[in-house]
């Protein structure tokens, strides 16, 4: 049986969740966090107060507290570097955070356990300074976690000097898979330090846990796990799109972006079932004016109809000739949408993205295949695995240049939409739909996996 919550019963424990200040990492935790709460536990977000003062969706469920740290910007004024940026984090969020902790031992419902973004390792320390339990939380793919822990303790040396990197539980890779920050050596140093240095406390958390689901990476999993104890606890979307076992649970979570306008659900109405082409590059990922150009045309020539997410930054890219030559039939620009509202759309027939983890899990959740362009980061991983290991879609070939040229894109399109080998894709892509359902569901991996985790919580609260 679950552990899901009886009603009208008081909290079993508390667990303050601290995700890293971005909307693609506040999410997935935030969802997390429903998990938790439907089994009985205060569930508190602890969101930055820059981040929740601008946040669209100041109210993302019931069943979810929100409470505020300090990333020493409360303003939002813009960090001199990203190094600069976390060392402030580190500092303030620390002090807050730690507040806090103060704040609820008052309280009749005092913090058990802090769930903290891997890029926060600091977070740890906090804990264990109030004598708390704590987990770390990744919300990169296992495959990408589990590259940085073998570069972050020296197994897997760099520069690669091979074209082809043999790592136990994985694939073959090319350079070109490879995180960009290794492939793209002495690229985002800065970056590639953070990624790294989610691991300088990992072994001394008390659990290690993954947005991703087990049959999905379960060779890597089953590796990585010889170095940490694992428990996998995705894929971290709202309830009603999975299992539907968690309460009133649709709302995905807090929007940094104002929801465009424009009526996507009647748009698509108007278009036959999996005839849609959706395309979105996330809430950080940006195009030059020429590769925007590119992809305009690309799509257009597909002759599919498509619904592109632009946000205004990018939306001066696009030229007006394109502007001109679309027609409302055929194409809808956006500004911002619920993704997994339209990946859940039947109209849908394919997923063009970066492939980000969240965008990659979201679409593998709902069956849709995809096209995959990845531009830094994770990504490029995320893309190789969509292609040649859950074989759920292609992935661009990007010219000497490093421009996607329209033919590739729109040859990408039709074979996703067209060919045999795309019916293939369709078929794998209901298959990891599926089991990413059993995942959550009762007796599924991940949730027994919860179960777990709620479970020693709940021993160390009674020790006490």
């Amino acid at each position: 049986m679950g552990l899901e919550i009886e009603k009208g019963r008081p909290y079993k424990g508390h667990v303050v969740l601290v995700p890293y200040p971005r909307q693609g990492h506040i999410n997935p935790m935030l969802q997390f966090s429903k998990r938790l709460a439907s089994k009985g536990l205060r569930a508190t977000l602890a969101i930055t107060k820059f981040v929740s003062s601008t946040s669209i969706n100041r109210h993302p469920s019931a069943s979810i507290h929100l409470d505020t740290i300090s990333d020493g910007r409360d303003e939002g004024r813009q960090a001199e570097s990203i190094k600069s940026y976390l060392s402030q984090l580190e500092s303030s969020g620390s002090e807050t955070l730690s507040n806090l902790i103060l704040k609820y031992k008052e309280t009749d419902h005092p913090v058990d356990c802090i769930v903290y973004d891997s890029f926060l390792p600091w977070a740890l320390n906090v804990a264990r300074k109030f004598g708390l339990l704590g987990a770390v939380f990744f919300s990169q793919s296992c495959t990408v976690d589990y590259i940085y822990c073998l570069v972050h303790h020296g197994i897997l040396k760099l520069p690669i000097p091979t074209l082809l990197v043999s790592i136990p539980g994985l694939p073959s890779l090319e350079l070109r898979d490879m995180p960009s920050f290794i492939y793209v050596a002495g690229s985002d140093p800065e970056y590639f330090e953070m990624m790294l240095h989610q691991f300088l406390n990992v072994d001394k958390a008390d659990w290690v846990l993954i947005n991703t689901f087990y049959k999905l990476e379960a060779e890597v999993v089953d590796t990585m796990s010889k170095v940490y104890p694992l428990m996998t606890v995705g894929p971290t979307i709202p309830s009603i799109y999975l299992d539907k076992r968690v309460e009133n649970d649709s709302n995905y979570g807090l929007d940094l972006f104002d929801l465009d306008s424009s009526n996507i659900t009647s748009w698509l109405e108007t278009h036959s079932p999996r005839s849609v082409v959706f395309v979105s590059f996330g809430s950080m990922a940006t195009l030059s004016t020429e590769q925007t150009e590119e992809l305009a045309w690309g799509l257009h020539d597909s002759g599919h109809p498509f619904l592109w997410v632009v946000r205004a930054s990018e939306n001066s890219k696009i030229s007006e000739k394109f502007k001109l030559a679309i027609t409302a039939e055929r194409a809808l620009l956006v500004q911002w949408s619920h993704q997994l509202e339209v990946l859940s759309s039947d109209r849908i027939g394919c997923f063009f993205s970066h492939c980000g983890w969240n965008s990659t899990i979201e679409a593998l959740s709902m069956g849709i295949p995809m096209v995959a362009m990845p531009q830094w980061t994770d990504q490029p991983t995320d893309a190789k695995l969509v292609e040649d290991v859950w074989v759920v879609g292609v992935r661009v070939r990007v010219g000497e240049d490093g421009i996607v040229k329209r033919e590739e894109i729109e040859h990408c399109v039709r074979e996703v939409m067209e060919s045999e080998r795309g019916k293939v894709m369709a078929v794998n892509a209901t298959k990891w739909k599926d089991l990413a359902v059993e995942a959550v569901s009762e007796e599924g991996t991940s949730d027994n996996n919860i179960n777990d985790f709620v479970s020693k919580i709940l021993l160390k609260r009674k020790s006490i």
